[in-house]
């Protein structure tokens, strides 16, 4: 009976193996550049985008500020393309994001990696981990820092002081807090356009 076990689970390995070598690879690198590039154009949008910075540098832009506030800088890892830099009760932290094939979601510990969720826009990752309602009960999403199990809170981006947003911007993420359906507004195509370039709420 054993050994019957033990073939039948040889059998399904074997067989798993064979259709993921047969199964087509799917990584599509100008994609993969096409996506990459809107990333780029929108958190270079967002404001809260700092670009090349240390993790030191970081420490020092959050020093200071309230707990809950946060900006996105380039990752310093070889393996990751952006970071998470956040102000904690502790002090300032760093959560790495992970991109593969179109998706992006926090680096966690291996426990709760199966619970974290991936975005396909960094900004909706950002988003989901903030809490943008004005004027109603704070709701906020927690993650734990994967190096000091820190348990973090984004409350408020820190935007870069020579990227501050624009007034038109700022009323931008006004309708997008208000309304999805941006499209069936009542307004000029042109600002319906402009309303499309960053769906986002943060």
């Amino acid at each position: 009976m054993v050994a019957s076990r033990t073939s039948e689970r040889d059998e399904s390995e074997v067989q798993q193996i064979k259709q993921s070598q047969a199964a087509p690879n799917t990584w599509a690198p100008a994609e993969d550049l096409r996506f990459i590039t809107t990333t780029f154009q929108h958190l270079h949008t967002s404001g809260w985008y700092w670009g090349g910075m240390t993790a030191g540098e970081a420490r020092d832009a959050l020093i200071g500020a309230s707990e809950g506030t946060f900006l996105v800088r380039d990752s310093s890892h070889p393996l990751y393309l952006f970071t998470l830099s956040v102000q904690t009760w502790r002090g300032p932290t760093n959560v790495r994001i992970e991109y593969d094939s179109g998706r992006f979601r926090l680096d966690s510990s291996f426990p709760a990696r199966s619970c974290l969720l991936s975005f396909s826009a960094l900004p909706s990752l950002v988003q989901h981990y903030t809490s943008t309602s004005q004027g109603e009960e704070r709701i906020e999403k927690h993650m734990v820092s994967k190096d000091n199990g820190v348990l973090l809170k984004l409350r408020k981006p820190l935007h870069r002081p020579q990227a501050f947003p624009t007034l038109q911007h700022l009323t931008r993420l006004t309708i997008n807090r208000h309304t999805d359906r941006q499209t069936e507004l009542p307004l000029p195509r042109p600002l319906l356009l402009y309303l499309q370039e960053y769906p986002f709420q943060v």
